[in-house]
């Protein structure tokens, strides 16, 4: 089983995607410990559908983050990275503009080879469930 990297903090988790699309979306990381991660995302206006709701994609790339951040954490020693071989979403509700999203990410395999992780996010105001999320990911050794 993969253990938590103690060395890794908030602030270097959240400098990681700062300029990349976790930074542009907004995406938090507020809490890690061992075999779990939780981030949140405040909805705006980029964040939204034509209809007036959250974007599905919007829900996939902070649920995304959450797991792979979480995965990185988790990084047996010697590893070089990771790559995320499958993903699934499952969406029960949405949200509006000016909400805020939470993502709580739970390891349900810390394997030598692979890693598998379950997201849920939720209406941070009202705690009601917006999407389940499992994420497979392959871990990657250096070659040689």
């Amino acid at each position: 089983m993969s253990i938590l990297n103690p060395n890794l903090t908030l602030e270097q988790l959240n400098g990681i995607g700062a300029s990349m699309l976790p930074g542009h979306l907004g995406i938090e990381i507020l809490a890690l410990e061992q075999g779990k991660l939780t981030a949140r995302m405040a909805v705006q206006s980029h964040h939204m559908a034509p209809n007036g709701f959250l974007h599905g994609g919007s829900v996939v790339s902070l649920a995304d983050t959450a797991t792979g951040y979480a995965t990185v954490a988790h990084l047996p020693e010697g590893t070089q990275s990771f790559t995320t071989i499958e993903l699934k979403a499952n969406y029960f509700s949405s949200v509006k503009e000016g909400a805020v999203v939470l993502c709580v990410a739970s390891a349900q395999h810390l394997g030598h080879s692979t890693q598998v992780w379950d997201a849920e996010v939720t209406d941070e105001a009202s705690g009601k469930r917006l999407a389940l999320f499992r994420c497979s990911n392959m871990v990657l050794y250096p070659k040689g």
